[in-house]
């Protein structure tokens, strides 16, 4: 059997926790920021969850991550 490909276009973006969550990026912070206000800039830096539904994609295109 041969080894298992990882996506990485995925694995670019997503970032695996020691306790196995994924996390990424938020969107809506790289253009058009003069119109938004700091608070709402400053919440898109933290990194936010994948959804659970999204979860099982993941493993699929990262098999060695999980």
């Amino acid at each position: 059997m041969p080894k298992m490909k990882t996506k990485k276009a995925l694995a670019k973006r997503i970032k695996i926790t020691k306790k196995k969550k994924a996390l990424r990026q938020k969107a809506g912070r790289r253009h058009l920021l003069s119109d938004k206000t700091k608070k709402r800039k400053r919440q898109l830096k933290k990194h936010g969850k994948v959804s659970s539904s999204d979860k099982k994609m993941i493993q699929k295109a990262l098999p060695y991550a999980f």
